[in-house]
């Protein structure tokens, strides 16, 4: 069989800032950024949201990867904490080709490997990487005769950028592709960064600056209210957040959300929402036309709400689903314009 690296070509990796294979470091934020905000050392090293494309015609794909880190999750199965999944194809016509992951714990820094089986003609594969833990090395491999070549551009090449809570990052999806982000990004054939960061993301005007950085960006989407720590600490960071990304890029649609576990804390939640909404509204009397809101309560629906969360907070691949159907249309239109 022939094997390829994840960080050669004809391979791709998408939704990292930090690569350095001779390391094993495979990174979403850069080391300059984890100095200056030592809070993120462990979180910004994971590597949730990226994605290793490429193309085949092969009719088994066998994936084989290391992981530095091992972090028991109560919540999280193996498959999402430890495991890459894949998909076939692009955009709406994406089709899941299933999953690698190890079978127990005590599978750090171990060579993790399992296949995945597709049809055999030329298309797309998408490898989505683990939401919890630091990758060392992943890489393919394929049957002689097949062909690999570098996947097609992302219909939208300039990436969405998502900025937020552990429910941002992924946080209970059953598997990596299951999360929100990764399933309207799909859908959008969109390249994209997650910054969603478990507990730490506080509207910290140092990552909005690093954000503000970011030569190009289809859309951003946030959605940190979570990790705020009080409505007070919300109020005096949303704005402010808001306002370092417009002053960077003038004309980019930006997307607020609302908490999807309105019924959490009814009373709370009804003023945190007031709070975004509030940085919402002030943008459009300012004359700002690329800004857009969703009501987070507006998520779960009117029934089945209790399944849509593992723990009345994270959602289960029923809450990221429903999710994603009231995002995927707002962001293919403004994304479109």
């Amino acid at each position: 069989m022939k094997t390829y690296s994840c960080n050669e070509a004809p391979l791709q990796l998408y939704g990292l800032n930090h690569i350095q294979p001779g390391e094993g470091d495979y990174w979403r934020l850069p080391p300059e950024l984890i100095g200056l905000m030592p809070q993120y050392d462990l979180l910004g090293k994971r590597c949730s949201g990226a994605r290793v494309r490429f193309r085949t015609d092969a009719s088994e794909v066998v994936i084989r990867f290391s992981l530095k880190t091992e972090k028991v999750d109560r919540a999280m199965g193996l498959p999402a904490a430890a495991g890459v999944d894949a998909y076939t194809g692009t955009g709406v016509e994406s089709r899941y080709a299933g999953y690698v992951a190890p079978s127990e714990y005590g599978y750090k820094d171990a060579v993790i490997e399992g296949m995945i089986k597709k049809k055999s003609v030329m298309e797309t594969v998408t490898l989505n990487l683990p939401r919890n833990e630091q990758l060392s090395f992943l890489e393919i491999a394929v049957e002689d005769h097949a062909v690999v070549e570098e996947a097609e551009p992302y219909a939208i090449t300039s990436p969405i950028v998502f900025y937020g809570s552990s429910i941002t990052e992924g946080g209970c999806a059953p598997r990596p592709g299951t999360a929100y982000t990764s399933i309207v990004s799909r859908w959008l054939d969109a390249d994209y960064f997650n910054y969603g960061f478990s507990g730490s993301a506080k509207g910290e005007p140092v990552f909005a600056e690093f954000i503000a950085a970011h030569p190009a960006i289809s859309a951003f989407v946030y959605d940190y209210d979570h990790n705020a720590p009080t409505p007070e600490h919300l109020e005096e960071t949303h704005r402010a957040f808001f306002e370092i990304i417009r002053k960077a890029h003038p004309s980019l649609p930006v997307l607020m959300l609302s908490r999807p576990d309105f019924d959490w804390n009814p009373k709370e939640s009804d003023r945190r929402r007031g709070i975004i909404m509030d940085t919402y509204l002030k943008a459009l009397r300012s004359g700002d036309s690329n800004v857009y809101f969703i009501d987070g309560q507006s998520f779960f629906g009117p029934y089945g709400r209790e399944e849509c969360t593992i723990d009345g907070c994270h959602p289960t691949s029923l809450g990221f689903m429903r999710m994603a159907e009231r995002i995927y249309p707002l962001l293919r239109q403004i994304t479109a314009k």
